[in-house]
């Protein structure tokens, strides 16, 4: 027994955090904390704000608890035809232009991974290329209309169709991750590339995917610079776009209210600003969670090793 507590008492020895690394992980956490109470507090306000009756918007009395507790707010927002078409529109680019991300990205990365791949090195130059250069925002302009594209779902897909980052991340967790001896047993028995890469890659690589997929969704989800650009009619806008308009083009003088009515108008369309941007952030801040697991897995092992 005693040599045994010898034993016990030397591994806890060894294994005891030194005390100049117990003052670094406190201050890591001190500094995390605080990161994200900066984070958390204009969220909290932002729904007490969506959660209080007008009237208590306007004249600031809500800090971090409704003032008032009313849904006035929401049911503005849901009432208006416009956010709702924008509402579906941003879902249909979300899902399509993701789906349409992920297939390109996929398909580019993989042969990029093979080291068999003729004139890899060349292909990596000109995609790092467009990292670096790109004819700007006229030019490009110019392309989507010369493409028929002006005021067309396809202008906020399209455009968007591939990332070069996304697929380098991809890329590298493929050459880190899927052995060449798998492809070398799978090419003995007879497996096609294309049965390889839909059968044993992709079931492989759902970290990297699941990761890159939150990525698109976010970029698309957030999108408005394409619609402001190439789309002319509201009835395509996406949702950030309607936002946009409600919370800086849509401004309402006070000075020139002359009524009750249009007083409280006022007051019900400061509630339903914060319920609007509440409203837009809710999809993507319930998909993190379920992708937030193979953050580590997925972006790490394709980013730092190659």
């Amino acid at each position: 027994m005693t040599l045994t507590k010898k034993l016990l008492t030397r591994v806890k020895a060894k294994a005891a955090i030194p005390p100049e690394d117990k003052i670094f992980y406190a201050i890591v956490n001190v500094v995390l904390v605080l990161f994200g109470i900066l984070v958390l507090v204009p969220l909290i306000n932002v729904a007490a704000n969506s959660l209080s009756s007008g009237d208590a918007v306007v004249s600031g009395k809500v800090t971090f608890w409704p003032v008032d507790f009313s849904f006035e707010g929401y049911a503005t927002v849901f009432k208006d035809p416009y956010i709702l078409t924008g509402y579906s529109n941003t879902i249909f680019y979300t899902v399509v232009g993701t789906s349409f991300n992920m297939i390109l990205t996929t398909l580019a990365a993989w042969p990029l991974s093979r080291k068999d791949l003729p004139g890899r090195n060349v292909f990596m130059m000109i995609f790092t290329f467009t990292m670096l250069f790109n004819g700007g925002m006229i030019p490009n302009y110019i392309l989507i209309r010369d493409l028929n594209l002006l005021n067309r779902r396809l202008a906020m897909i399209i455009p968007a169709a591939l990332s070069v980052y996304n697929m380098i991340i991809m890329r590298t967790f493929f050459q880190n991750s899927i052995p060449r001896e798998l492809l070398e047993a799978s090419q003995l028995d007879g497996c096609s590339e294309a049965r390889f890469f839909t059968t044993m890659v992709i079931p492989l690589s759902k970290p990297v995917i699941a990761v890159i997929t939150l990525y698109y969704a976010v970029g698309h989800w957030n999108a408005f610079f394409g619609g402001f650009l190439y789309l002319t009619s509201k009835e395509l806008y996406p949702l950030q776009l309607i936002l946009r308009d409600i919370l800086l083009v849509n401004q309402i003088d006070s000075s020139s209210l002359t009524n009750l009515n249009q007083t409280l108008n006022l007051n019900l369309f400061e509630s339903m600003k914060y319920a609007l941007i509440l409203v837009s952030c809710i999809p993507i801040w319930c998909i993190y969670p379920l992708v937030q697991k193979f953050f580590v897995k997925g972006v790490m092992v394709g980013a730092i090793k190659g």
